[in-house]
């Protein structure tokens, strides 16, 4: 059994990121410039945030950070939107998701200009993807997808089974894992899927994405299977000093034995997600994808 270390990999990815930056600079040319927008006080998506932003500065990016208070009216929001979209110092910019709810999060993410859109989450990103065009991609398929590739796991011919069918995760990823590059013959299973237990123990690569606390267990899993967790619920703690600690849908201890490659929560799939919102931003600096 091999851990897949994402948080090792992010790091290689992030230097290959830097060492473009420097190139970048040293060709007097702009650094890539990444906004954030976050609105209200949500604990995980401040920490996501601040995350991200630390990421830029890791690699050389511009960073700036758009606060706004949960009752920001819509108009407010959109207009902030519309004015990123129309600044030609910035290369790409997210909304972080969740909203408050009476915010629109579908014309929140149509409302960004695909060409800034580097969380991949547009619908004209989304249909480029599907159909194997240049695109930004969703951050956590592709950065499961370069997982695989570092760790040069085999795929073609393997039967993926992917639970969850989000438009976020499950189903992007169904299409990348399908393409001409990786090969896989793909099932998406989702909490309506018949005999689900059953069809998650035909997998040779097992992606558990439905915020389901230890919900695959080794009676799921066949022997020798790739498990890739992208399950990060938080769970109450009483032993760590901020009161939660972060859970996977696999449940790790039992499943890992059988598996001869296995993502851990946290620092598998999480840290990969970041870095592919570097390489998207990078990808819009320097122009890469013309829409």
């Amino acid at each position: 059994m091999q851990i897949i270390d994402g948080k090792a990999t992010a790091r290689t990815i992030k230097e290959e990121i830097r060492a473009e930056v420097d190139a970048m600079v040293s060709a007097f040319q702009r650094r890539p410039h990444l906004a954030a927008v976050l609105v209200g006080h949500d604990g995980g998506s401040e920490t996501y945030v601040a995350y991200k932003i630390r990421d830029c500065e890791e690699v050389g990016f511009r960073s700036t950070l758009v606060r706004f208070e949960d009752d920001v009216p819509g108009n407010v929001l959109f207009g902030k939107i519309d004015e990123l979209n129309q600044d030609h110092e910035l290369d790409g910019f997210i909304v972080q998701l969740p909203l408050p709810d009476h915010i629109d999060e579908q014309r929140v993410i149509e409302s960004i200009d695909p060409s800034k859109d580097v969380d991949g989450f547009h619908p004209v990103n989304v249909g480029r993807t599907v159909i194997g065009l240049p695109s930004y991609g969703s951050a956590t398929p592709y950065g499961i997808v370069e997982l695989i590739k570092r760790y040069q796991i085999e795929t073609t011919g393997k039967h993926c089974v992917i639970v969850g069918r989000s438009n976020i995760v499950g189903r992007p990823l169904s299409i990348l894992m399908s393409q001409k590059s990786i090969n896989a013959t793909v099932t998406v299973a989702h909490s309506r899927t018949r005999d689900l237990e059953a069809l998650c123990a035909t997998a040779d690569i097992l992606v558990a994405a439905l915020g389901s606390p230890g919900f695959v267990k080794a009676h799921m899993v066949k022997e020798g299977a790739v498990v890739i967790d992208v399950g990060t619920t938080r769970v109450p703690a009483s032993d760590t000093k901020s009161g939660f600690r972060l859970k996977g849908d696999v449940l790790f201890e039992e499943v890992a034995p059988k598996c001869s490659f296995i993502t851990p929560v946290p620092g598998g799939v999480g840290p990969m997600t970041r870095v592919s919102l570097l390489t998207n931003t990078l990808k819009a600096a320097k122009k890469n994808i013309r829409h």
